[in-house]
């Protein structure tokens, strides 16, 4: 009955403080939580985990977090027309997951997570007992970037402002981080992915607002964004925490968001994964003002290669070091 779960709980692996990676390979419940019209809330989902996991036998107690993140995405080619995805993740110091997955019905993909939204405790400790490696199960449900083997690349940002989406029709109910599931498990390039959103209703994660940054192999790159229960959406090759569609809100968000799009935007010309890497570094928040009420550090960067199928992963602005994942036919997932 846990026979999976325990395997994936095994395989979570410390690869320096506050960085772990973890293997799932096979049926993790994603199809089921659709089928049961998906979750309006991350409580929602909590509770869905809380049944799947635990196969009604035990108690996983979670307190899902909420807070603002600021971020960047760029998407670029080098001279011979291979597609780059560039992503920052910036916020406080937090522990964050490499997830690798293998579902049954469904695209392989790498992700990763930021695993104090889950949640668990100050005692808890993702590599820890068992209990605590099959709650960190849950991380597969809450990715907040990745890339699936057909080269689709999804990151979510905060946007402009703290106004949350909750479209409320008839459709099922996906949050920010479950619809980042979805399209990585079943959307093979942005106008599959965008197609696919637009058959649920979205719901704010972490009570905030988001946009999603959307590429694939062939180069397009495009924002999701939603306004007053609108789902628009805007071709740009740069992403960072300002409203970006034709709406009224284009151009809402903070000074330092406007200030990164515009140095990411700058850069012109061929770029290969190192010049992808240095353009995220420019951005990274050491270059940035910080105060002890407002600290925020680029606690990931990562470049994708959609056409290769393959990343590099720099932690908590070591840019000297990477970590490189590799998909590959047989679920390969390499870590240097």
């Amino acid at each position: 009955m846990f026979g999976t779960f325990i395997t994936a709980a095994n395989s979570i692996e410390k690869l320096e403080d506050g960085l772990y990676s973890m293997e799932y390979n096979g049926d993790y419940g994603f199809d089921d939580f659709l089928a049961r019209g998906g979750a309006a809330s991350d409580g929602e989902v909590a509770d869905y985990l809380v049944s799947f996991l635990s196969r009604g036998f035990y108690k996983i107690e979670s307190d899902v977090q909420t807070g603002e993140f600021g971020c960047s995405t760029v998407c670029t080619q080098d001279e011979h027309g291979t597609i780059f995805f560039g992503r920052n993740y910036d916020w406080e110091e937090c522990q964050t997951m490499i997830v690798h997955t293998k579902p049954k019905d469904g695209y392989e993909s790498v992700s990763t997570c930021c695993l104090d939204f889950l949640g668990f405790g100050e005692g808890y400790a993702p590599d820890g007992s068992m209990m605590d490696r099959m709650q960190t199960l849950a991380a597969i449900y809450v990715p907040l970037d990745g890339m699936n083997e057909k080269g689709l690349v999804v990151a979510d940002l905060m946007a402009g402002d703290t106004e949350e989406t909750h479209q409320r029709t008839d459709k099922p109910d996906l949050t920010t981080t479950t619809a980042i599931r979805l399209l990585l498990d079943r959307a093979a390039d942005v106008d599959e992915a965008i197609a696919l959103l637009e058959q649920y209703d979205m719901n704010s994660s972490v009570g905030s607002a988001h946009h999603l940054s959307l590429a694939d192999a062939s180069g397009k790159s495009v924002v999701v964004e939603y306004v007053d229960g609108e789902m628009l959406v805007a071709e740009t090759k740069v992403v960072t925490n300002h409203y970006l569609s034709d709406c009224e809100k284009q151009g809402v968000g903070s000074e330092q968001s406007h200030l990164r799009f515009d140095t990411l935007s700058a850069y012109t010309g061929s770029a290969d994964e190192m010049d992808v890497r240095d353009m995220l570094e420019s951005v990274a928040q050491k270059n940035y003002p910080q105060t002890d009420s407002s600290y925020e550090k680029t606690m990931w960067s990562i470049v994708y290669c959609p056409l290769g199928r393959c990343a590099d992963f720099y932690f908590a602005e070591n840019y000297e070091h990477s970590y490189g994942l590799l998909l590959q036919e047989k679920g390969g997932f390499l870590k240097r």
